[in-house]
């Protein structure tokens, strides 16, 4: 039967790890393995794409979860991609995908890229969900030629942009959503390019108008590092939230020292200071992924060295510019001004601290150790820890606020069996009353959350799930 939340809730008991005397995980909470959920997929008839090859992966992970609310949530989740905001179509004969974000009618160039990011290794079994796939790649080609400081573009690129953009100060073009200027932005769709070009081998993509997109991402970069170049890009909006704006337009002052600026957070709030870390390492990692994809597939060594030097540039200066010593050890800053000005936290989005390996975007594991105990814990201003869980959060939401990506982000990073099992029993906990992961939740009362049908969030918590039944089942219970 159907368990309310309520009686879902008083089932519980505590988890609880202790480490120097001090309870890590003093709020988890484990549900009755007999507990049941509905499932809350679409009508086959609704679902806007279907494939084989994930159906089957369906059916052969479920078998291996022993929990059967982990059974649904997984069935209700990793499919939310496909099952309602993919948009399938053609451009010039071509296969052309616009992904929608969920409940926001706009596709964001980094949760494009990361919702259908676990289909990958199913692709080249399905030959609908390849060209599903390389319809998202040449979209996305289509959005970086039109602005590659945009981070949000319309599924119809013929029609207005999003409500709340439309009295922004800055340069708005046709099939714009939202421009707010995220570095990751223009890293995530290299990252599934390659991702895509692993897992299938297909290199039907990266055409003329996909390397002129490359050439356009690397252009932006360069002048972004703002060594004497002045940026053309600005952005205000008459908004409550501060964070909603940039302050003169362009952000607070910087000293150029090789990173990237960035000035907008993948939460689209403003950065603080303008060389966001975790967005910079990303870079890095991208920079390499596109310099071996200019080399293999297009044969530009020009392209590809380019992309090698801005790499090692970042690199170099993120390893100078970006640690902060503290009483624990050398941690990465969350944002850096090239002056001395540090903000030291992190945020729920990805590329966050926390996702540095999930993005294979963590050159050096002790590093990352540090800053990770740092960034979870009551040091970092944005985690939050209450009845309801505990986890990172970020002022998109506000105070109080836990996001379960998050959670799910320490979960996928982790090597600890009791971590992983923690954050799954958290995240069920406050899922199954909907059947589905939300963008944020309160500290003390899961019912209280934001935004209903985020599908990044819960193709991302599928995608753990997966992982984690591959790895031991025993977690699952």
């Amino acid at each position: 039967m159907q368990v309310t939340r309520r009686k879902f809730l008083t089932q519980m008991s505590d988890l609880t790890m202790v480490a120097g005397g001090v309870s890590l995980f003093p709020t988890v909470l484990r549900a009755q393995a007999s507990a049941t959920i509905a499932g809350r997929r679409p009508p086959v008839q609704d679902r806007k794409f279907r494939s084989e090859a994930v159906e089957a992966y369906l059916t052969s992970v479920s078998k291996l979860i022993p929990d059967p609310v982990l059974v649904t949530l997984f069935t209700n989740c990793f499919p939310n991609t496909l099952d309602t905001t993919v948009e399938p179509g053609r451009f010039e004969g071509k296969p052309d995908t616009a992904v929608l974000t969920g409940d926001i009618a706009a596709m964001w160039l980094r949760d494009s890229s990361a919702q259908v990011w676990p289909y990958l290794p199913l692709a080249r079994k399905d030959r609908a969900l390849r060209e599903l796939l390389e319809g998202v790649i040449r979209r996305q080609t289509r959005c970086l030629l039109i602005d590659p400081y945009a981070n949000c573009f319309m599924a119809d690129l013929n029609a207005p942009p999003l409500e709340g953009s439309r009295d922004d100060k800055t340069v708005m073009k046709q099939g714009v959503g939202e421009r707010k200027y995220e570095l990751d932005s223009q890293c995530y769709p290299i990252r599934l390019a390659h991702g895509y070009w692993r897992s299938t081998g297909d290199t039907t993509p990266f055409d003329a108008a996909w390397k002129l997109a490359m050439q356009t991402v690397l252009k932006t970069m360069r002048v972004e590092q703002r060594k004497g170049e002045q940026s053309p890009y600005r952005f205000q909006r008459f908004a409550l939230n501060p964070t909603d704006s940039l302050v003169n337009g362009i952000g607070n002052p910087l000293k150029p020292n090789g990173m990237i600026a960035s000035a907008f957070r993948p939460s689209d709030d403003a950065c603080t200071l303008p060389f966001l870390v975790p967005a910079n390492l990303f870079a890095v990692t991208s920079l390499r992924q596109l310099a071996t994809m200019a080399s293999a597939i297009l044969g530009d060594t020009g392209m590809a060295n380019e992309a090698l030097a801005l790499a090692k540039e970042v690199e170099d200066a993120a390893r100078q510019h970006a640690m902060v010593a503290t009483t624990a050890g050398t941690i990465w800053a969350y944002e850096i001004d090239g002056y001395g000005g540090a903000v030291l936290m992190d945020d729920a989005n990805a590329p966050s601290l926390l996702s540095l390996p999930y993005l294979e975007s963590s050159p050096d594991a002790a590093l990352y150790g540090r800053t990770r105990a740092f960034v979870w814990s009551k040091q970092n201003p944005w985690f939050f820890e209450g009845s309801a869980g505990e986890g990172i959060g970020g002022p998109h939401i506000g105070r109080d606020s836990i996001w379960p990506m998050s959670q799910t982000m320490y979960a996928l990073t982790s090597d600890s069996d009791l971590e992983i099992k923690t954050m799954i029993q958290m995240l069920k906990r406050c899922a199954a009353s909907t059947g589905f992961i939300h963008e944020s939740y309160h500290r003390n009362d899961c019912a209280e959350f934001t935004r209903a049908w985020f599908a990044w969030a819960n193709t991302l918590f599928g995608e753990l799930i997966a992982k984690t039944a591959m790895r031991d089942r025993a977690l699952l219970t």
